[in-house]
């Protein structure tokens, strides 16, 4: 899925994932409803409107972290088919592209909204999805779990007041909005317990088990080696060695391996797998200081001499424990998400409709474009592109969410 994303504040790195959407969930689901969209709405779920209001609220989001991120202007190609809003705000915005045709504004609003419009419309019909899956299922969220919840990742992501009121400032969200996406998180990470086992130590030593050579070091070794391209030139070598000349003057004088010719062939902490098959099989049964070859590989043939073995370390089942119990369950978690996603796609994707400019592919008989449009910002917008996703992050996934189970107003909140 495609997240919609925004920019924080820029004394923080760290995603803003815990802050989450609210909205109330309505005390019963609308029926099925018709696959007709009602005046006012981009897309009807299971009988509840997505407003305009609602969709145009959260482009203005997106599009204000995209300027954020980028220190661009803030355009949002809200107003499809003729885009004449965007347009006017890129000759407004852009001094530059003042006098740029219309067609070619036109083009530009177009494929930015086409990229943003799929992000928010993503984000508002799997929150939709996800709050009534977890309705359905008799899972609920308290306001004092809310506010719990709120109150730590603020704490955690925003350590002053003011770094917070910069975040809202820069991505142009609300109060409304972080509780709106708060509350559809705290209800997806419940789902994904309801689906998440618990781990148990018998799975956590079959774990390691099979997996021991995560859990420690390889045996390594530091050797001596010459290659050369042909057996006269190794044996010239080898003689040259027996006769008493250093392994650098010899490395030198005869070996081909650029890497090693000019420190004396000195090669360090090597693990097995590193050389060509025939020379490691030497390397790693060979004993100490002692020249061994001519060995004829692929790529020449060899002279190896062993000066150092550095054993192989394991890391003990009590150590490793927490990163197994950790890998376990970030695996049980994905999978546990992999089922929402296919469950509520599956319960809600046939009673999803979408008017045709705002499709996308969450929509009830969505149809793929032919020619895939650009993911890259429009550079009529000024570099108002998506971004980044290393930054705080507004998705319908385990990072966070937004739903409605009745219409969604421009804040994020529901009305029945």
């Amino acid at each position: 899925m495609v997240p919609l994303t925004c920019r924080p504040v820029k004394t923080t790195k760290r995603k803003f994932a815990a802050l989450g959407a609210l909205c109330v969930l309505a005390l019963g689901l609308a029926g099925c409803g018709s696959s007709s969209v009602p005046s006012g709405a981009v897309a009807q779920v299971a009988g509840n409107p997505i407003s305009v209001q609602a969709f145009n609220h959260w482009m203005y989001v997106a599009a204000k972290g995209n300027s954020a991120q980028s220190g661009g202007p803030t355009i949002v190609p809200n107003d499809p088919p003729s885009f004449a809003g965007c347009i006017r705000q890129i000759r407004a915005q852009i001094p530059t592209l003042a006098k740029t045709p219309e067609t070619t504004l036109k083009t530009e609003c177009k494929t930015y909204f086409t990229q943003l419009s799929g992000q928010v419309m993503d984000f508002l019909i799997k929150a939709y999805w996800y709050q009534a899956t977890a309705y359905k299922q008799g899972v609920h969220v308290t306001p004092a779990e809310l506010q719990k919840a709120f109150k730590t990742a603020q704490k955690q992501t925003f350590p002053t007041q003011a770094q917070f009121k910069t975040f809202m400032a820069e991505t142009g969200e609300t109060l409304q909005d972080i509780n709106f996406r708060l509350r559809v998180n705290t209800v997806f990470q419940k789902l994904i317990a309801k689906l998440t086992p618990k781990i148990t130590p018998a799975a956590e030593q079959t774990y390691y088990k099979a997996h021991q050579s995560q859990f420690g070091t390889p045996e390594s070794r530091n050797v001596k080696l010459i290659q050369t391209a042909s057996q006269a030139q190794i044996q010239k070598a080898q003689a040259a060695l027996k006769s008493g000349q250093s392994w650098a003057a010899v490395a030198k004088q005869y070996s081909t391996n650029s890497a090693t010719k000019a420190t004396g062939g000195v090669i360090t902490d090597l693990t097995s797998g590193q050389e060509e098959a025939a020379v490691n099989k030497v390397i790693f049964a060979a004993p100490l200081n002692k020249i061994e070859g001519p060995i004829h590989g692929t790529f020449g043939y060899y002279l190896v001499e062993v000066t150092k073995v550095t054993p192989a370390t394991t890391i003990p089942f009590t150590k490793a424990q927490p990163e197994i119990k950790a890998l376990l369950t970030q695996q049980d978690q994905t999978s546990a998400q992999n089922t929402i996603n296919k469950r509520a796609k599956a319960e809600w994707g046939g009673q999803t409709f979408c008017k045709p400019d705002y499709a996308m592919a969450d929509c009830h008989g969505y149809t793929p474009p032919k020619t895939a449009t650009t993911a890259t910002p429009a550079p009529a917008t000024g570099g108002t592109g998506a971004a980044s996703s290393s930054g705080g992050t507004v998705t319908v996934n385990p990072s966070g969410g937004a739903t409605s189970t009745g219409t969604t107003t421009s804040s994020g909140t529901t009305t029945k």
